[in-house]
């Protein structure tokens, strides 16, 4: 037979495409062509190939060998297609029988040795896999994050040749039977900030919603640990929300198996680009604002990151996706994460400290903060001004609850939400408001004075709507009364200062 056929896949954002490998052997002078849109790495894995085959003693066929990827207007990248193609050749050349080869879907990359080194993508792949009902044979590295995929079996191969014996029926290789491993979260816990009482509750409040959140103040009064702590508030991901979490991060090639159902979170440094928090690349990879998905995206110093950054996040922070489009390629990413930020309230960081050390202009005070768009501030949910403690409550033990209790309370509104909307509060929108948020008769008064006073725009007007929702689920309150939609305009107030 001097043609095979094999299966395999692509990846494209968070899909995986099937891909048919072609191999087709022909008389003339010996070649070794690939064709189907490879790039350099898929290009390259001719000489893995070559040598892989040498090494494990196959023949490689002195003709003329032709490698067709199809479809053939579909790019692909990475070293995945070392062993369906080496297969192929070897299928092609009569050394292993091809009758078998339609029940499986391969990927893998070759050392020169014919060892099977691990690929990016393996849970996408998985995924795909799966919904047609074919066996994966694939790295052995790779087999316990496949096996995070239900009903799918998984072939871990160690080397070419062990999947060349399994598919003669000389040596059967095992299917995967390993479960992930278990890690316990390793968050810090709420109980080493002292005092801050405020800022403890606005932390409970934008958990138990999901709704984002900033914090300003002076330097060294706790916005990073109290930033840091979020993630060890909120319930532990479901199986879906765990999946779509760790396919981003297989994709990226980032995902760890005892990482399962921790939720995530990320840092950037304030230096990070544009395609760096949302993604982008000649071939779109995903941004921290993807890899924050269903977990926190952290922004520290939130001034220092520059305005066209920012700017990018206003349409993830609405729609909890982004769509990178290049000249020839275009991908969607998940990005439904929840923001929390910290910043100085000036330059030198002391503007309204009590022993009066800011020595800002207010012209620098005000190009400062305006380096925060309106638009971009008006989609923070929560803003709370982080004093400097009292010499006092420094020396003093720490005193405030621990994350577990505050945990507790979170889970249960959550539940509270997912048997009244299916969804967090943060994310309901237009006839949701208007069907699950509204106040009392005294608290639409208060709310009509403040929208004058503070001249809210329509979003933040929804937003007090959603965060006092919030408010009485903690509080398992029936409606939203005066004092919860008090409550929430206070955590919005600060925002009067920045725009």
């Amino acid at each position: 037979m001097s043609l095979a056929v094999l299966s395999s896949r692509a990846l494209v954002g968070l899909a995986a495409p099937e891909v048919s490998v072609e191999v087709h052997l022909a008389n003339g002078l010996p070649a070794f062509t690939l064709v189907g849109l490879p790039d350099v790495e898929v290009r390259e894995a001719r000489d893995r190939v070559r040598a892989a085959l040498q090494t494990g003693q196959f023949e490689f066929p002195q003709r003329r060998i032709t490698v067709n990827l199809a479809p053939a207007d579909l790019p692909k990248e990475g070293g995945c297609f070392d062993l369906p193609i080496a297969l192929g050749i070897l299928a092609a050349s009569g050394q292993i029988p091809a009758d078998r080869l339609g029940d499986y879907e391969f990927a893998g990359e070759l050392s020169l040795s014919g060892e099977l080194r691990p690929v990016r993508g393996a849970l996408a792949l998985a995924r795909q896999a799966a919904e047609r009902g074919r066996v994966l044979i694939l790295p052995a590295a790779n087999a316990a994050e496949a096996a995070l995929v239900r009903d799918l079996t998984i072939l871990p191969a160690p080397s070419l040749l062990a999947v060349a014996a399994h598919l003669c029926g000389h040596t059967a290789i095992a299917a995967y039977a390993g479960a992930p491993l278990a890690q316990s979260p390793d968050y810090p816990d709420l109980a080493d900030v002292k005092g801050q009482v405020q800022a403890r509750r606005a932390l409970e409040v934008a958990a138990s919603g999901q709704h984002s959140l900033l914090f300003y103040g002076p330097p060294g009064t706790g916005k990073s640990m109290l930033a840091q702590r979020l993630p060890g508030l909120l319930p532990p991901m479901d199986d879906t929300e765990a999946l779509e979490s760790a396919a981003v991060h297989s994709v990226e090639g980032s995902f760890r198996p005892e990482r399962w159902g921790i939720r995530p979170i990320r840092a950037p440094h304030h230096s990070a680009s544009t395609a760096a928090l949302v993604g982008g690349g000649s071939t779109p990879r995903p941004g921290e604002i993807s890899l924050a998905h269903h977990g926190v995206l952290f922004l520290d110093e939130l001034p220092e990151f520059d305005r066209r950054v920012l700017e990018a996040l206003r349409e993830p922070l609405e729609t909890g996706h982004i769509t990178i489009s290049r000249a020839a390629r275009r991908a969607e990413f998940p990005a439904r994460f929840q923001l929390i930020c910290a910043m100085n309230p000036c330059p030198c960081g002391y503007h309204g400290h009590p022993d009066g050390r800011c020595r800002c202009t207010p012209d620098q005070v005000a190009r400062y903060r305006g380096k925060l768009s309106g638009p971009l501030l008006d989609r923070i949910d929560l803003l709370l001004e982080v004093p400097a403690l009292p010499v006092t409550d420094l020396q003093a033990a720490p005193t405030g609850e621990a994350s577990a209790p505050v945990r507790e309370r979170v889970a249960r509104a959550w539940a509270i939400q997912q048997v009244r909307q299916g969804k967090p509060n943060a994310r309901l929108a237009g006839a949701e408001i208007e069907r699950w948020c509204q106040p009392d008769a005294a608290g639409h008064k208060l709310l009509s004075t403040a929208v004058e006073r503070l001249r809210l725009s329509a979003r933040g007007y929804h937003r007090i709507l959603k965060v006092a929702r919030t408010i009485a689920d903690m509080q398992e309150a029936a409606g939203i009364q005066a004092a919860h939609v008090a409550e929430a305009i206070q955590s919005r107030r600060g925002l009067t200062e920045f725009v």
